[in-house]
């Protein structure tokens, strides 16, 4: 099964890159994880998307057709998904009839440092979700409260509780992508 993850932080010691790999670590055997690079994409402008889309817009579009489901990582910023996440979002769905998200499984964690682990910015994901017709996952939510306690400086998950959730996170990821295949 290969599963693409948008990591919504551009940062080279984000929280959320650091779960993802966690995630790689307690993923089912079977299971490929690959990593999606979206610091490279322009700013979306439909005078740009009207003259072609970009390379970098293709070859996003094509890892996200590719994969079997997507993995979002996202801190919160402002209450809400990052920029650089919504961008990367927007570029991708255009137009509507090339939308590679369409029908896809997904499933959704966050970490950040505050008590809610990146909560409102899942939720504002979910409701883009609704108009993308991505298909989350409810079930396991993960959201990484105080990730920096649960780090090393290495950027490895010490946090035994989190690790076990993590890991049935991805066992229902898993189990989710081959029921809305099926």
């Amino acid at each position: 099964m290969h599963i693409l993850a948008l990591i919504g932080s551009l940062r080279a010691a984000s929280y959320n890159r650091m779960a993802v790999g966690a995630a790689i670590e307690v993923a089912p055997p079977d299971m490929q994880i690959e990593i999606a690079e979206i610091g490279d994409l322009p700013l979306y402008n439909q005078d740009v998307e009207t003259a072609g889309i970009p390379p970098v817009v293709r070859r996003l579009k094509d890892q996200i057709k590719a994969a079997d489901a997507i993995l979002f990582a996202s801190p919160e910023y402002n209450y809400s998904m990052p920029g650089v996440l919504k961008n990367a979002i927007d570029w991708v769905s255009r137009p509507p009839a090339d939308n590679p998200f369409n029908g896809k499984p997904c499933a959704i964690l966050s970490a950040s440092t505050g008590m809610l682990g990146g909560a409102r910015a899942q939720y504002h994901l979910r409701q883009s979700c609704v108009f993308l017709n991505l298909l989350p996952m409810n079930k396991p939510e993960v959201m990484i409260a105080r990730a920096l306690e649960k780090f090393d400086a290495n950027g490895k998950l010490t946090d035994d509780v989190t690790r076990k959730v993590l890991k049935s996170f991805m066992q229902s990821l898993q189990a989710w992508t081959v029921r809305m295949q099926a």
